[in-house]
């Protein structure tokens, strides 16, 4: 039987195979889905029954909270020794290229609002942009800004980085911890499959890497974020295999603040041929997602990718943090088509963005200290 919560009723009023009964179950206990459950419902079940169980998990670790934060990016270059086939962002596929200086990075923290809480530094894996350059970069803005928290270099960039430097995953992360990086952001992940990696970024690193590289920043005391690029040219299965990598990971660690599904965007890259899939899968996806990581804090969606609208309609299935204010600092989403050409919003743009959905909206730090 159900446990008494505030969902038992509209759950048993849901005509479903055992099958979904049993998941409903497990789910309003706070009981672990298995995979094989994860890609039954991703392959069967509704939008109704996945949005009430995602929301019943949201609402049991956070109630009605929605969170933000005051943010920033540096996106120090675009070009990129790789040529992975659904970017819309590496010179080799726009034409245009940029690489910005130190000083032209640190002149963009200068001029950044001073309530700004966290940066978040990535780009494409630039040949000669190296750990030194990378590290000093972390040292000269904790000097400018000392409470800045800096989450900077995704496990690609860093990858490259300390194999350039000749140093161990354990060391590079020592040595950029030690000039001010808080924690690294989740990109790179794409999807774990070595088959499907294979067929669109076989030239960089394997999805065991990026899990070794984040496994060991945990040890380190340096939290993450993690991601899966969703919606080109894999099967649920390959979803359910990424998420349960991750949900291994995190019962070893506890080191993931927050999960992000990317969706893919199909202008300006190699896979445009692929279309784009619809709302419903993306709102399917932060469902089977929230209930699926059940040892995730948070799931985020973040804005500029999937427009505002979405956005709100996305905390109505399992998502609780929409990242930040932004102020128009990244590319990465708007080269490929996103639905918000100019990534802008101020904070009372994004609390009323919350509010209007039915949300309370609480700042953060990178931490998800409430302030």
């Amino acid at each position: 039987m159900m446990t008494d919560t505030p969902y038992s009723f509209l759950l048993q009023n849901i005509k479903t195979e055992p099958a979904f009964r049993e998941i409903a179950e497990k789910v309003t206990a706070g009981t672990r889905i298995s995979s094989e459950e994860g890609l039954y419902l991703f392959e069967h079940a509704g939008l109704g029954l996945l949005g009430t169980l995602a929301t019943l998990v949201k609402e049991r670790l956070h109630g009605k909270k929605a969170f933000y934060i005051r943010n920033f990016h540096i996106e120090p270059t675009n070009i990129c020794i790789y040529h992975c086939k659904f970017c819309s962002y590496a010179h080799n596929k726009t034409g245009e290229t940029w690489e910005m200086s130190l000083d032209e990075m640190l002149e963009t923290v200068k001029k950044a609002p001073g309530d700004m809480r966290e940066v978040h530094i990535t780009g494409g894996v630039h040949p000669t942009f190296d750990l030194e350059f990378f590290s000093t970069l972390l040292q000269e803005i904790k000097k400018l800004r000392p409470g800045l928290h800096l989450k900077a270099y995704s496990a690609i960039e860093l990858d490259y980085m300390f194999e350039e430097a000749g140093v161990s995953i354990e060391e590079g992360l020592k040595i950029l911890k030690n000039h001010g990086l808080d924690s690294i952001p989740g990109g790179g992940a794409e999807i774990f499959d070595p088959e499907i990696r294979a067929q669109i970024c076989d030239d960089k690193a394997f999805g065991r890497k990026w899990l070794e590289i984040h496994e060991t920043a945990h040890n380190l005391g340096i939290g993450s974020n993690a991601t899966m690029l969703y919606g080109h040219i894999e099967k649920y299965s390959h979803r359910i295999d990424h998420l349960e990598k991750l949900r291994s990971l995190q019962d070893r660690t506890a080191g993931f603040n927050t999960f992000i599904p990317l969706k893919f965007k199909s202008a300006n890259n190699e896979m445009s041929y692929l279309g784009e899939v619809n709302a419903v899968e993306d709102m399917r996806n932060y469902a089977v997602s929230r209930i699926f990581l059940d040892n995730f804090p948070h799931i985020k969606a973040y804005w500029p990718m999937i427009g505002k609208q979405m956005s709100q309609l996305a905390l109505s299935f399992g998502v609780d943090d929409l990242d930040g204010t932004i102020n128009d600092t990244t590319q990465i989403y708007s080269l490929a088509g996103a639905d918000d050409k100019n990534p802008v919003i101020n904070t009372k743009g994004l609390i009323k963005l919350i509010e209007d959905a039915g949300y309370l909206a609480v700042e953060r730090d990178s931490w998800y200290n409430e302030i």
